[in-house]
Parts: C-alpha cells; sequence; structure tokens
C-alpha cells in the first residue's frame, strides 16, 4: 500500500507535468475527454516511475513543452489530452 505523502507527492508531479505540456486534467474530467479514475490511474503509475527526482527537475527548467521526457509513464495520456 502506497503512503499518502507518496501519493500526494506523485499527484503533483501528474499535476505539473500536464500542465507544463498544456493539458488542464481537471478541466479535461469536466468535460468527458478523461474520467477521474483515470487521473487516479496515471497518479498510480507515477508511483512506479524510478526517475521522480528526474521529472522534478527537468519540470523545473522546462516550464513548457510539447512533450514529456521519453521515460514519463503517463506520456501517451497527456498526448492523447493534448491533441
Amino acid at each position: 500500500m502506497y503512503e499518502i505523502k507518496t501519493l500526494k507527492d506523485h499527484a503533483a508531479l501528474v499535476d505539473r507535468m500536464a500542465t507544463t505540456v498544456g493539458v488542464d486534467l481537471e478541466e479535461a474530467a469536466f468535460r468527458g475527454t478523461m474520467d477521474f479514475d483515470e487521473i487516479a490511474d496515471a497518479v498510480l503509475r507515477c508511483t512506479g516511475c524510478s526517475k521522480p527526482d528526474d521529472c522534478g527537475q527537468w519540470m523545473a527548467q522546462t516550464p513548457q513543452a510539447d512533450a514529456t521526457p521519453d521515460y514519463c509513464r503517463n506520456a501517451e495520456m497527456l498526448a492523447r489530452l493534448r491533441a
């Protein structure tokens, strides 16, 4: 079972990554482009990433981007939502 802090940290990473690539997850859920369960799934995928520190550093250096880093476990979902 995941610790609450781990889930919160990765939820923040998912939200920041989405924002970095121009996706508003809350708006996508409200529009019906995705459902809230997909956001939860994205957070769980993120917890399995071996590079959360690299991710945070990448986002700190890259305030806006057209795509996620190659190692992002949510790259496909975010690309679909961005299209």
